[in-house]
């Protein structure tokens, strides 16, 4: 099994023989001596500009509810980076008062915050299918008093990844909330203005990002860079023709 796979049973186990203890059905805690598994170091995820415009383009060729719904999904989560609970749980109500082209969030923790968006977002919103459900939810679901499930979600995504010839397994709102960030990085925006857009409570969990940001310098540096991968199939150093005619030594024979 995967090391997180562990760590998540070993918590189950940790919860249960403590539960067990409160209720005084034993004294000891046998979970204790289950050691915790180091977890691997892993890197967020995210598609390149290239595949969200093949992915919003793919939408024009759905059918005209389900294209519109998977426009705007799109369209907002990659220009906002909201989590997938804070999107599907907007209103339409929330979409008129951003008329400055922000919207107020509450996330994790009831924090607030407010998210600019863009205007392709915004057009994206604007042709969503209207419902006459009392509660009208900007993502309604089957039900249009109700809004949208994750599990409708993934499904609408999975349709526009096959549709733009991606694997679907790449794209999750998740995902594009990581392409968020990432783009926004290596555009250079301030690390700081990135963890407050995605209501980050601390600066270490925004602080995954600027590896990501690293490791796209790394290839560049590897594609570009005279030693690096692609440079190691070149001919190192000036050529003769680069460097001038050939001075003739001191004897003068040339």
């Amino acid at each position: 099994m995967a090391a997180r796979t562990l760590a998540r049973r070993r918590a189950a186990l940790r919860r249960f023989f403590r539960f067990a203890s409160e209720m005084r059905w034993r004294e000891d805690d046998p979970s204790r001596a289950i050691e915790s598994p180091k977890l691997p170091k892993s890197l967020p995820r995210y598609l390149e500009l290239a595949e969200i415009e093949a992915l919003v383009a793919a939408t024009g060729a759905m059918p005209r509810r389900r294209g519109a719904l998977a426009r705007a999904a799109l369209e907002l989560l990659f220009a906002s980076g909201l989590r997938v609970s804070e999107m599907l749980a907007l209103r339409r109500e929330a979409l008129a008062a951003g008329g400055a082209g922000v919207l107020l969030i509450r996330g994790k923790g009831g924090r607030e915050r407010l998210v600019p968006f863009s205007e392709a977002a915004r057009a994206a919103l604007a042709d969503l299918p209207k419902t006459r459900a009392p509660r009208s939810w900007l993502f309604p679901g089957r039900d249009p008093a109700r809004p949208m499930t994750r599990q409708g979600l993934a499904k609408l995504l999975k349709e526009v990844a096959l549709a733009a010839g991606i694997d679907p397994a790449r794209l999750s709102p998740h995902v594009l909330r990581h392409s968020f960030a990432t783009h926004l990085l290596a555009g250079g925006a301030d690390l700081r203005a990135v963890q407050a857009l995605l209501g980050h409570a601390s600066i270490t969990t925004t602080e995954i990002y600027t590896h990501l940001a690293a490791e796209r310098l790394r290839r560049v540096v590897e594609a570009h860079h005279p030693l690096g991968e692609a440079g190691r199939g070149r001919k190192q150093g000036p050529s003769a023709d680069a460097l001038g005619p050939e001075e003739p030594d001191a004897q003068g024979s040339g």
